[in-house]
């Protein structure tokens, strides 16, 4: 017998088991120059995955991307009411709030359970300090898998997550040249594969870094 998605485990349940149990990774800056890259990744991200089939959606993302870099340099703090400002731009709707049914994802094969006090606790992981020592990396990775695994829109996580890594990476003076890496499935279950993500996304920062040194000194 085919099991359905109402039988499906709550995969924000097992997220939020794992959370607090991963074993983030140790990073160091390096001592590099900063500044604006010659090429902003996330922009690039969003224009090659959006395509040419989606002028509109991706001029909207564009937009709302904007909005997230001019948030982060005010030093806003990264709530739910911030992400869906974004998100109504990127949408395109006036009415952009919590999700009010579970949602599912990759094809139905993971379901995102709602409780009363779901929005609540997204809230106060966007705002986490249980780690205040946790480096750059791992708290735009926890940021972005939060996103991904609590669903909070109805439409347009993915993206909303990837804005949301662009505003943690922005309010500390970081901005990719290559995004791309990034993008693979992710699993809510997955601790290591979170620990990776973090690894991954540390040497992207140093590379960005150390592109935008050489290009200063050239």
């Amino acid at each position: 017998m085919t099991s359905g998605p109402c039988q499906l485990k709550d995969s924000l349940a097992d997220w939020l088991r794992i959370r607090p149990e991963i074993s983030w990774p140790s990073w160091r800056r390096a001592c590099f120059v900063w500044g604006a890259p010659v090429r902003d990744g996330f922009r690039s991200f969003f224009m090659t995955t959006r395509g040419e089939g989606d002028s509109e959606g991706t001029a909207r993302v564009l937009t709302a991307l904007d909005l997230a870099f001019t948030d982060a340099e005010q030093g806003q703090p990264l709530t739910f009411t911030l992400m869906a400002k974004w998100q109504r731009t990127v949408l395109g709707h006036d009415l952009v709030g919590f999700r009010t049914m579970p949602a599912f994802a990759k094809g139905g094969r993971e379901r995102y359970g709602l409780a009363p006090d779901t929005q609540a606790l997204f809230e106060r992981c966007l705002s986490d300090r249980s780690q205040p020592d946790l480096p750059l990396p791992s708290r735009a990775v926890r940021t972005y898998l939060d996103i991904l695994f609590f669903h909070p829109f109805e439409d347009g996580n993915a993206r909303a997550a990837m804005l949301a890594l662009a505003f943690v990476l922005a309010r500390e003076g970081v901005l990719l040249d290559q995004v791309h890496p990034l993008q693979a499935t992710r699993w809510a279950d997955d601790a290591e594969g979170a620990a990776d993500l973090a690894v991954l996304l540390g040497i992207l920062i140093t590379a960005a870094e150390r592109h935008l040194s050489h290009g200063r000194r050239s």
